[in-house]
């Protein structure tokens, strides 16, 4: 047996690989947890997409304000203003994780780069631009949704501040349509940039989100790797990768890409090109723009974190095969 192999064995006893997982059990569960993470982690979304996109502190002063104004103004359904399209994010997401897993079995088994740190940075890379080619049309009119709010907002102060965030203005009456909303925001991006609107700020999303989802998967790997290099055999490794390696990796790869996300939000929110956007927020705000809507960020990207592991890895753990099952502990 090669030197080679011997390295596989050894990771595979803490990470589950592509080939050892029964995929009619995997697949089902991939889409139930992403319904049930979508549903958790909207609302950090909703936060951060309209701090991402206010000039200064015109209408929240920060995080926390945010959440009172909208709770204040809108209640509770105003975190998830439009969230039935997001929803339509499953199908990106699942092709996501797919490509994840199908260029770490690839490198496992056809190259030498077989080491953990370096499987789970390709992988992330390829995975994102897989999914930001399918989910950039839908981020797209789901911020113009966002920064609509709810048409019943309770104050009319509170409703003419959220007017400064908008792109669009939909009447009332349009908006009590069903599906009445979402015809407009198609409307007006295909009217004002054609079928290309919709890839506003595409590359843009991949210089966001492909960076970010390596190092996450990077800095995952590495924590993990660490942590469970020096505790002890009672603690159960799951807990180690949820609620450590996890959230470590989100905070990690979350600051050092939040700028490029602000550019992006704004950019296909308010239009114009990369260089621009970068224009604008730097004369306006100066490099403090880097850190708008942060701790909104970092927050979604903690419990995303917690919340993935603690789905992602139990998942592959029951979709095991039976001859592998003994191999991984809990």
């Amino acid at each position: 047996m090669t030197s080679l192999e011997d390295e596989a064995i050894v990771e595979e006893t803490q990470t589950v690989e592509l080939h050892m997982m029964e995929m009619k059990k995997y697949l089902p569960m991939c889409v139930c947890s992403g319904l049930f993470m979508r549903s958790v982690l909207y609302p950090y979304s909703v936060i951060k997409t309209r701090l991402q996109v206010q000039a200064g502190k015109d209408v929240y002063k920060g995080t926390w304000d945010a959440v009172k104004c909208i709770s204040r103004t809108e209640g509770f359904r105003g975190f998830y203003s439009g969230f039935g399209v997001h929803l339509f994010s499953i199908i990106p997401g699942f092709c996501y994780i797919s490509s994840y897993e199908g260029v770490r079995h690839y490198m496992n088994t056809k190259t030498n780069w077989n080491q953990g740190w370096a499987k789970s940075l390709v992988g992330g890379c390829v995975a994102s631009v897989v999914g930001q080619t399918l989910v950039v049309p839908i981020d797209i009119i789901n911020q113009h949704i966002m920064l609509l709010g709810k048409n019943d907002v309770k104050k009319t102060k509170a409703r003419e501040k959220l007017r400064t965030l908008q792109e669009i203005h939909i009447p009332d009456e349009l908006r009590q349509r069903r599906f009445g909303t979402i015809k407009a925001v198609i409307s007006h991006v295909y009217k004002a940039d054609g079928i290309l609107g919709f890839y506003k700020g595409y590359f843009v999303s991949i210089a966001t989100f492909a960076p970010n989802s390596a190092l996450w998967w990077f800095f995952y790997e590495l924590y993990k790797e660490k942590f469970l290099s020096v505790i002890p055999e009672a603690v159960p490794r799951l807990l180690v990768m949820s609620c450590m390696a996890a959230p470590l990796a989100g905070v990690s790869s979350a600051t050092l890409t939040n700028g490029v996300d602000v550019i992006r939000v704004r950019m296909q929110v308010k239009g114009g090109s990369a260089r621009e956007t970068f224009t604008v927020l730097l004369r306006d705000e100066g490099y403090k723009f880097w850190w708008k809507g942060l701790t909104a960020r970092l927050l979604q990207s903690c419990v995303s974190s917690v919340l993935i592991l603690s789905l992602y890895e139990p998942l592959k753990r029951w979709s095991l095969k039976e001859e592998y099952r003994e191999s991984f502990k809990w």
